[in-house]
């Protein structure tokens, strides 16, 4: 039998999860594949899954043949050509019952209809990506949907779209995916296509202390769906602990059995849900005709595309003798600023702690009409190759600095369970750990009526109505998704936050066309 991988082998140092991030590869945990397996074998005699990997799904549809006296066949394929002939070493006692072949599912899929596919796909982001691998997806959409998604889904969004279409009728698909399947830039028009043309039967979700990846930094969430007429309703399953039998048992009675300590089922409105998002709890299901970019705009803070070469120290600026012409203080990580309010005392502490609090920003001029210490600096750098570096070098020249009018809010995105809006009160301008957030009207009345509700717990717990969820309870969001952010009616209505305030003429802020 072909070995599940267990909580204790996820690899915990960095350099080797860094080398599975390539590939793609976290594998499913037993008590999970065994669930998804039990879905799809219903009236089914040969399971597919088109991302074999360590063999999970294969090892679970074995132990489920074993225990019932069935024999279900099943077929997998994989890029990975040392896994495949590892697993056909290990599968050779059983090759009737299993086969397993290198195969590139995006690429080269199978050429038939399955009755049951599961898969837990290659989680690789788009910037991982190759040309051609990009390339290939773009002509996947179109070929499923009729147009293209947005180009920062990941490859496992192409696994699904592509697993649907060889779908049979009435067949059913399991799939676990990151939560940002749900949740990212693409997610409305992938699920606007699913969910009229599939029925969705059931969504699993996971709590953090129930995680099927530990140490890992995704959430998940399965997919239930089968090639049938869609439903209005789908059952949404919270799993509270690991490691049990409940998610099995609450498949194999085709969703009836509710009672079950481990798992929190309710039943959902399929608009609310894929509106809310299908990996979000439905008591995020806020509504409110007011939205952030009604009374501010967002941007993303400054990608200097080599923050050890751009954001220094004062002193190192000083030694440097680098003048003030061609610096600007910054801010450079979210856990350098405590709190909700950032003022200058607090980046002199910063300054006295030797954390780097100024931005090198040269200008677009030619590198011989600098400063003599400004030209230094630039040829040490072209001496690091920092030119070749993959952002800067598509800039030209590459030492031209993106500009940023101060922001009178920051965001922090990227923290544990510490998104929050930041007073700007120092006149840093942020780095792309911060997006920044300009308020439409100069008065600082409505900056102050502003603030007060980006400050409360309730506008803040609707960023999870938004963001895309990390492991650990990490979340982060993009500029437009932070435009969209709901704030609570009765906060606006409390402070007395009027939209024409909010639409009065403001110069818009100042953003870089070097991207």
């Amino acid at each position: 039998m072909i070995k599940n991988i267990s909580h204790q082998e996820i690899p915990r140092d960095w350099a080797e999860r860094e080398k599975l991030r390539e590939k793609g590869q976290f594998w499913t945990p037993d008590w999970v594949a065994r669930a998804m397996v039990y879905y799809t074998i219903e009236d089914s005699n040969l399971v597919f899954d088109p991302a074999f990997g360590k063999g999970a799904f294969y090892a679970a549809l074995k132990a489920i043949n074993e225990s019932q006296g069935t024999n279900i066949k099943f077929y997998g394929t994989d890029i990975d050509q040392n896994l495949v002939e590892e697993a056909k070493r290990e599968c050779s006692s059983d090759s009737d019952a299993c086969e397993i072949d290198i195969r590139d599912f995006i690429q080269n899929p199978p050429k038939k209809l399955f009755k049951s596919i599961v898969a837990n796909p290659p989680y690789i982001r788009h910037h991982r990506l190759s040309r051609q691998i990009k390339e290939t997806a773009r002509q996947v959409c179109l070929k499923t949907l009729g147009k293209t998604i947005d180009g920062r889904a990941g490859i496992h969004i192409y696994f699904l779209i592509q697993a649907l279409m060889l779908l049979e009728h009435n067949g059913k698909l399991a799939f676990i995916m990151p939560s940002d399947t749900c949740e990212g830039i693409f997610a409305n028009q992938l699920w606007q296509w699913i969910t009229t043309k599939y029925c969705l039967d059931c969504v699993i979700t996971f709590d953090p202390e129930a995680t099927p990846f530990p140490k890992v930094d995704t959430n998940a969430v399965v997919l239930l769906i089968k090639n049938a007429r869609p439903k209005k309703r789908i059952v949404w399953v919270k799993v509270n602990h690991p490691q049990t039998q409940d998610l099995s048992t609450f498949i194999r009675s085709q969703f009836s059995n509710r009672k079950l300590k481990s798992l929190k089922v309710v039943e959902r409105d399929l608009d609310e849900a894929v509106m809310t998002g299908l990996s979000r709890d439905p008591e995020y299901a806020v509504s409110s005709r007011y939205s952030l970019i009604k009374f501010a705009t967002v941007m993303r803070g400054i990608a200097t595309g080599a923050n050890y070469f751009f954001l220094m120290t004062k002193e190192e600026a000083r030694k440097r003798k680098i003048t003030p012409e061609f610096l600007k203080m910054a801010i450079g990580r979210t856990r350098d600023v405590d709190g909700f309010y950032i003022n200058k005392e607090a980046v002199e502490r910063l300054d006295q702690n030797g954390r780097p609090t100024v931005l090198f920003a040269p200008d677009g001029r030619n590198i011989d009409e600098f400063p003599k210490e400004v030209q230094e600096y630039l040829r040490e750098g072209e001496n690091q190759g920092i030119p070749n570096k993959p952002l800067l070098s598509s800039r030209k020249p590459w030492y031209k600095m993106e500009q940023r009018d101060v922001p009178t809010f920051l965001f922090a995105y990227l923290g544990r369970r510490n998104a929050r809006f930041i007073r700007n009160m120092a006149d840093v301008v942020p780095l792309t750990s911060f997006l920044c957030v300009y308020p439409r009207s100069n008065s600082i009345d409505f900056i102050e009526r502003l603030w007060s509700i980006l400050k409360s717990p309730e506008t803040i717990r609707n960023l999870n109505l938004i963001g895309k969820s990390y492991g650990s309870g990490a979340i982060k969001i993009e500029p437009r998704a932070l435009e969209k952010l709901p704030l609570p009616e009765n906060l606006v209505k409390k402070f007395g936050l009027s939209l024409t305030q909010g639409m009065e003429s403001k110069q818009a802020p100042n953003e870089s066309k070097q991207l």
